[in-house]
């Protein structure tokens, strides 16, 4: 008997269909050494020596498989083929045998396939100690982070804080973006358009103002109303005609392939899923999913890659799909290979793409659930279409001129004042369209913007006013960051891998450090404000954006076996730890206690306001003494719709989610999730409420709205 380990039940699920009855396939449940709870686990003294304990819950499961290994000839390991994976194959190795006598095999797969399966069979190999090392390495330098700094936080801010090493640089990124929103002072400008039509068509289409006498008018040229007004009031009783047109041909390529951060990205974008959901399908649809009378099939290949190379079969199987489906004239003269602009890619892996070209959404899609057959149709089509024709457009700008009278215009060459000033300025405006001439890629991976697309014009084609119009415009403040462009920083910059997007985001939140908005984009909660100050005054290396990309190139220099993963702790630590004993003499315990005139309803003291890992509160002076303690609560204003006695006041769930609900709470409640308005609805008198820069209707059998 052979036993063969991997990581999930889900996965060993899958495999085992693919193996005889000379094979035992078991799941370990993913680690099954850690570093210890409620201690550091790290000898300091000994070159970061790592204490590693079996955790309570893995037990079970260890000694199942140990019993299981003492029955098999051979151990295979066939966990992931990423650093957290060999590390996890390593962990089993020593638990299984510490003397290193039993027979092993590791072997890795992309995807999970019979062919797959049997081919890394073949192709067995030892355990890749330096990939092993640098899980290590990540994993011991977030322990000391974490069991280091977290105290200090705890004795100068407040207890229940903590500090992660990348987490803590995911958070300064988005407290410096709200600053700069907060330092942005919108400036005002103006555009003016006119919507014209052909004087034989119904069809209508819009011109922008671009040049006023020759002279170009640039974005924010036209600064407030009154300079608006005076160019319509200017264009009243003109002519309209084409100047001049301009066609080309225009090709749009289509995307690579996916790779972890920019499925997680174009999930968040098109299907409104957060990375760490977008990682918990993909995890799924990789191990395998029942599809009937099939058994459990792995749909696509594995999740977290930064590669964009697809293998030689993949690229064979889908030009004959795209021919199959589409015609000869979709396919590309050869496939397409794509490189990837990743730092520190790991390019023997392959980008993100379905097991079976043929596959299709739509024949399995009663085997999966509605998230499922979402990111598996948007992971397949992507794939299809990076192997397809680019799309061929016709794009066309027209210039259209707009004169008061043009046929005085065309009868003086050069005319005196007095004609000039009946003629006024002269104006150009400018229209751009696209009209697709051929399909290619869009034809199964369609983009999101429309294209406008003009009617057929001529050269001095007389055209008709439909309306002209001024708009006012305020320029806007940076984005605040979306789970989508958060991680496109972090990978831009070099800060994390392809298995850690999700995990930060998730953990930002948790902590409470950041909350989404009702836009789904991130703000610093006040704890989060006040931790990311702190670290940035007294530990700078620990948020500086260049430090943490520097790691992570330290990293893979590990996992190619350039550097010692001792000496990138060691180079780490020391200076660390010193600084870190210099700021316990160094930094007072931040004063962030506020007095209040409220008196303590149980001793009589006065209540003072203090910080907890949620933010504010209300707590009585007198403590530890007296415990009372009590939420800070933010009026709205707004009498309670149902009881009519209390008001409509601001809370937060534990995990920080603002809602609003009636301040005589228990007895009355009434509570919703959106801002009250304190309005009433003019169709059935309900409460209007306001959500996403829109006020509607409370009553949800009522479809009143107001943009």
């Amino acid at each position: 008997m052979k036993l063969l380990i991997v990581e999930s039940p889900t996965k060993a699920k899958t495999i085992t269909k693919f193996l005889g009855r000379d094979y035992s396939v078991k799941s370990s449940y993913g680690h099954v050494r850690d570093l210890p709870k409620g201690e550091l686990g790290v000898d300091l003294e000994h070159d970061f020596k790592p204490k590693y304990v079996i955790p309570t819950k893995a037990r079970p499961t260890v000694k199942k498989l140990k019993e299981a290994a003492q029955k098999a000839e051979l151990v295979i390991l066939a966990t992931d083929e990423d650093r957290e994976g060999e590390a996890i194959a390593w962990h089993i190795r020593q638990i299984l045998d510490t003397k290193e006598t039993k027979n092993y095999q590791r072997i890795a797969f992309h995807e999970i396939t019979k062919k797959a399966i049997e081919q890394a069979l073949k192709k067995h190999r030892q355990i890749d100690i330096n990939l092993v090392n640098a899980q290590q390495a990540r994993r011991i330098l977030d322990r000391l982070v974490g069991y280091k700094l977290s105290p200090f936080l705890w004795k100068k801010v407040v207890k229940g804080l903590s500090a992660g090493r990348v987490q803590s640089v995911a958070v300064r990124l988005i407290v410096d973006q709200e600053r700069e929103i907060e330092k942005f002072k919108p400036e005002e400008y103006w555009s003016i358009e006119a919507k014209l039509k052909k004087e034989d068509q119904a069809d209508q289409f819009i011109a922008r103002l671009i040049k006023k006498d020759e002279q170009s008018i640039p974005r924010l040229g036209l600064k407030n109303k009154v300079e608006a007004n005076k160019i319509l009031a200017d264009l009243k009783g003109a002519f309209y005609q084409v100047a001049g047109l301009k066609s080309k041909e225009v090709k749009r390529y289509p995307a690579p392939p996916f790779t972890t951060s920019t499925l997680q990205q174009e999930a968040a974008r098109k299907l409104g899923f957060s990375a760490k959901q977008t990682m918990r399908l993909a995890q799924q649809l990789y191990e395998g999913v029942s599809l009937g009378e099939k058994g459990a099939v792995g749909l696509i290949t594995y999740h977290r890659t930064d590669s964009l190379n697809l293998s030689g079969q993949s690229l064979a199987e889908v030009q004959e799909l795209i021919k199959k489906e589409f015609g000869q004239s979709y396919i590309l003269a050869s496939p397409k290979i794509y490189r990837t602009k990743s730092k520190g890619a790991q390019e023997a892996h392959e980008a993100i793409r379905p097991t079976k070209a043929s596959r299709r959404p739509d024949k399995i899609k009663s085997h999966l659930d509605k998230q499922q057959l979402k990111l598996y149709d948007l992971i397949w089509r992507r794939f299809i279409a990076c192997q397809m024709q680019p799309a061929r457009l016709e794009s066309t700008s027209a210039d259209i001129q707009a004169e008061r009278d043009l046929r005085l215009a065309r009868s003086k060459s050069q005319p005196d004042e007095q004609t000039q000033d009946k003629l006024g300025s002269v104006y150009l405006f400018r229209a751009t369209g696209s009209v697709i001439k051929f399909d290619g890629f869009l034809k199964i991976y369609p983009l999101k913007q429309k294209e406008a697309v003009l009617p057929s014009l001529t050269k001095e084609e007389k055209l008709k006013l439909i309306k002209l119009f001024s708009e006012q415009h305020f320029t806007q403040p940076p984005a605040r960051y979306s789970e989508a462009s958060l991680v496109k920083t972090l990978e831009e910059y070099g800060i994390g891998r392809p298995s850690t997007y999700a995990p930060i985001i998730s953990t930002i939140q948790e902590r409470n450090y950041v909350q989404k908005n009702e836009q789904k984009r991130f703000i610093p909660t006040e704890i989060g404000l006040l931790v990311n100050d702190l670290l940035v005054e007294h530990f700078p290396q620990i948020v500086d954006l260049k430090f943490t990309a520097q790691m992570e190139n330290d990293l893979d220099k590990v996992a190619a076996g350039q550097i010692n993963w001792a000496t990138i702790v060691a180079n780490f630590y020391h200076p660390f730890q010193a600084n870190l004993d210099k700021k316990y003499k160094e930094v007072d315990k931040k004063k962030i206690e506020e007095p209040t005139d409220k008196k303590c309803p149980e001793c009589g003291r006065p209540l003072v306001i203090k910080w907890g890992r949620f933010g504010k509160f209300y707590a009585c002076s007198g403590f530890p003494e007296c415990k009372y303690s009590e939420s800070i609560v933010k009026s709205t204003g707004v009498k309670c719709p149902k009881c009519g006695q209390g008001e409509l006041i601001e809370r937060k769930t534990k995990k920080g989610k603002i809602f609003y609900s009636c301040s005589r709470y228990p007895k009355c409640d009434f509570a919703l999730w959106d801002k009250p308005t304190g309005q009433k609805c003019p169709k059935c008198g309900s409460l209007l409420v306001e959500k996403n820069k829109q006020i509607k209707c409370s009553n949800k059998e009522c479809d009143y709205l107001k943009k």
